[in-house]
């Protein structure tokens, strides 16, 4: 089997994401830090992996990719007979694309201008605009509203099972529930008792723990 090989950053909630798979489908891979404050991510070097200039990229072979969900896509596919399925085998395959769709296009977008301005400016020595973040919690408060009717039907959100509908948010999903915004999650019983369930996994605590090496 080619050596997978991870291209990123073990803050950001992108390369965390591809993490995460490798680690549900007890994968080995290599991880190759970038240091993004020194700019590595925009080296001739790294542009050659992603023209874009974002982490991560993944290197299997001769082959490159990049996207974090093309790459989980990838490894979930390929990798079918490993681990845990991330797919909902022998169901309809619809929901899993549509809250693929919904975690990409409503929740991401809120949820990580949250963390800029409650997570990663103040690690950067800037100050939270408070107008931005009331204005995005509201947006996120009336996507859990949707998550909540959804979780009150299904114990994940694509099937009976987690997958990657489920996994693709845990990184933002981690940076939030350290800030006030938690209350969100808190506020809402089908959506808490997910976040907790989905947020101990162990493969996911491998993530974490990555940051702390």
């Amino acid at each position: 089997m080619a050596v997978l090989k991870v291209h990123g950053a073990v803050f950001s909630t992108a390369s965390m994401r591809v993490f995460a798979c490798l680690y549900e489908k007890d994968l080995d891979f290599q991880f190759v830090p970038i240091d993004m404050k020194a700019g590595q991510h925009k080296s001739e070097t790294f542009l050659s992996l992603n023209p874009f200039g974002q982490v991560p990229a993944l290197e299997v072979g001769d082959q490159k990719l990049f996207e974090s969900r093309a790459i989980t896509q990838y490894i979930a596919e390929e990798y079918a007979d490993k681990g845990t399925q991330l797919t909902c085998p022998g169901k309809p395959l619809a929901p899993l694309l549509v809250w693929k769709e919904v975690e990409a296009h409503q929740f991401d977008p809120v949820a990580s201008k949250l963390n800029w301005e409650l997570v990663f400016k103040p690690m950067f020595g800037m100050t939270a605009d408070p107008a931005v973040v009331e204005e995005n919690e509201a947006k996120l408060g009336k996507v859990l509203d949707i998550y909540e009717a959804r979780l009150a039907q299904s114990k994940y959100l694509a099937c009976d099972c987690f997958t990657l509908a489920d996994m693709h948010h845990l990184p933002n999903l981690h940076y939030l529930m350290g800030t006030p915004v938690k209350k969100l999650f808190d506020s809402r019983p089908h959506v808490s008792a997910w976040a907790a369930n989905i947020s101990s996994r162990p493969a996911w605590s491998k993530v974490v723990a990555m940051q702390k090496q």
